[in-house]
Formats: structure tokens, C-alpha cells, sequence
């Protein structure tokens, strides 16, 4: 009987999950794989970092699904001049009740967007990844708590480096998986210049309405705790995390945080699919999300134009895939 009641939860699930979809593509042409990532991340309880060009809809990929969700949404754009007290909020001093009050800043939000994440100083980076890691704000001696759904979606332009300061390769580790957005392909194109010169197809965020409730959410995220993992499938992930350690191409390879981000993420991607239940096929897709952002190549590697991204497929192919 509780099996199937596993089953009828999955059911309404693929169907909201279906919806959330064909809501997204009503506003974004193409970029199936980056929603369907970003998906996964909130899913697994995951912070993601979106790398893209400008104008390819990252920032607008954030503000949708937080629109589609009924949840509180912050956004800060990060400058160099940006302060921790910017993000985190400061302590007022209230003349009338003669005490200190805290005035909370952007970060407090169940989903925050944090817009070229490369361009805020260390100091301030580094009062984020704070937050992002222990889920809470400790200010002159008070610690102020995150909300359970609290996701940081963060963007970063790779073209330009001016005025940038480079995330450091360790804090890289905090997001679960980090996406690079690509340009369309000429058909998606065509369709966005369709919509933009007939106007008819465009719907406009403010008319978007949730699809799913914060609490939904919440009991999604603990369905995936539930989602079956056989044990040949765990060996099959620390085969994968061993093999970057031993690579002649990797300098620094992934730590057991990866192992766990990568079954997580592959847990909740299983789910998306409509399964209760993981397969190498799962793995295998998100993988490469979860370790091109901690995986520091060696010089010689780099010289020869290698990618994480293409490293870790690589190393992936030389792991036997479990039957």
C-alpha cells in the first residue's frame, strides 16, 4: 500500500513538474537542459552558478522559476563597491524605542538571484558563500536563520575580466552544479525574433502565476530523500570522484562533497524524470555539472585546451558503467 501511495505522489508530481516546463517555455526559447538542471539543483537543495554571455537569459531564467514558484524572490546586482552590510542587512539604532533594531538585506529570500557574481570583492564574496554554506547571518553576536527553500542562483559572464574578482577555486565548491548557458541554435533564433517582431507570443512575467507552492516544494525535496540508489550505483559514483584524483590531467581533484553532490543531484534528476528510483544514466548527466567547477586542471592540460567539462567526460567514459 505505501508503495503505491509513492506512486500516485510521483504522478501529481510529473504533473506540476510538466506544467513548471511548458510555463518556461512560453517566455524562454530552448535552454531544455539548463531549466531542466536548475530544476534539479532546487530539487536537491543546491545553490547554482549559470556562466553565459550576456543576453542568452540567465538572469531571466532566475526570475521565472522563482515566479513560478510562491516564494519570496530577492535579487542583487553585485558591483565592486559592494559592502557585506549591501547584502546581509545592517543594525539601526530606533530613537523611539531606544533599542537597536536589524534591518534585513536582499539576502534573506527563499530564492535570491546574485547577477555577476565575479564582480563583487572577496569580503563581499566571501559574506555570501557564508550564507550559503551554514544557512544563516551572524551579526553582532545575533544569528538570524535562512528559510527551509532558501536557493542562490548565481550568474557570472566568462568574456569579461576587467573589474572581475575570480571565485576561489575552494568556494567554487558551495555551488552544486554549474551550468553554461549557450547561444541558441538558428532555429531557436528564428523562433526569437518570431515572437519579438509579431509580439503575440510573448507573455509577461508579472501575468505568470505559481505553479507550486513553497510547501509543495518542500515535500518534493523530501520525496527525493526517498529516491532508491542500488549499491553498485554508489560505487559507480566513487569511481567517478577517484578517477579525478589519479588523472595526470587533474591538479586538484574532487573532495567527498562532490561524491554527495553528485548523488543528490542525480537522486533529484531521477525524480524530475517521474522515477522513484536512480539509474547510470542519471549519473552520467550530471556529473559533469557537479565537477567542472571543482576540478583545477594542471598546466599542461590547460595548454593543450582542455576543459573540466571535457576532462571529466573523459574520465567518466573510463569507469565501467554498472549493468
Amino acid at each position: 500500500m505505501e508503495e503505491m501511495n509513492e506512486r500516485t505522489d510521483l504522478s501529481a508530481f510529473a504533473e506540476k513538474i510538466a506544467q513548471l516546463k511548458e510555463q518556461i517555455a512560453t517566455i524562454i526559447v530552448g535552454q531544455d537542459r539548463a531549466v531542466e538542471l536548475v530544476l534539479t539543483a532546487i530539487l536537491a537543495n543546491g545553490h547554482v552558478l549559470i556562466e553565459g554571455v550576456p543576453g542568452v537569459a540567465k538572469t531571466l531564467l532566475a526570475k521565472l522559476l522563482a515566479r513560478l514558484i510562491s516564494a519570496d524572490f530577492g535579487r542583487v546586482q553585485f558591483t565592486p563597491d559592494l559592502m557585506p552590510s549591501d547584502l546581509l542587512g545592517t543594525t539601526v539604532f530606533n530613537m523611539k524605542e531606544s533599542s537597536f533594531e536589524f534591518h534585513r538585506g536582499p539576502v534573506f529570500a527563499d530564492i535570491l538571484l546574485v547577477d555577476e557574481i565575479n564582480r563583487a570583492p572577496a569580503k563581499t564574496q566571501s559574506a555570501l558563500f557564508e550564507v550559503m554554506e551554514e544557512r544563516q547571518v551572524t551579526l553582532d553576536g545575533h544569528t538570524y536563520k535562512m528559510g527551509d527553500l532558501y536557493t542562490i542562483l548565481a550568474t557570472q559572464n566568462p568574456v569579461e575580466q576587467e573589474g572581475t574578482y575570480k571565485l576561489p577555486e575552494a568556494q567554487l565548491d558551495r555551488f552544486l552544479l554549474k551550468i553554461t548557458m549557450d547561444y541558441p541554435t538558428v532555429d531557436e533564433e528564428i523562433s526569437i525574433l518570431e515572437r519579438h517582431h509579431t509580439n503575440a507570443a510573448f507573455v509577461k512575467l508579472e501575468d505568470i502565476n505559481p505553479i507550486i507552492t513553497r510547501d509543495e516544494l518542500l515535500e518534493l525535496r523530501k520525496l527525493t530523500n526517498s529516491v532508491f540508489v542500488e549499491p553498485t550505483l554508489l560505487r559507480y559514483i566513487a569511481l567517478i570522484v577517484e578517477q579525478t584524483r589519479t588523472s595526470k590531467a587533474v591538479f586538484l581533484g574532487a573532495s567527498p562533497r562532490a561524491s554527495v553532490a553528485i548523488l543528490q543531484a542525480s537522486k533529484a534528476f531521477a525524480l524530475l524524470q517521474g522515477r522513484d528510483f536512480t539509474t547510470p544514466e542519471d549519473i552520467k548527466f550530471v556529473a559533469p555539472y557537479v565537477l567542472q567547477h571543482r576540478l583545477i586542471l594542471t598546466a599542461e592540460a590547460e595548454m593543450e585546451g582542455l576543459s573540466p567539462a571535457k576532462v571529466t567526460t573523459r574520465l567518466m567514459d573510463k569507469v565501467e558503467v554498472p549493468k
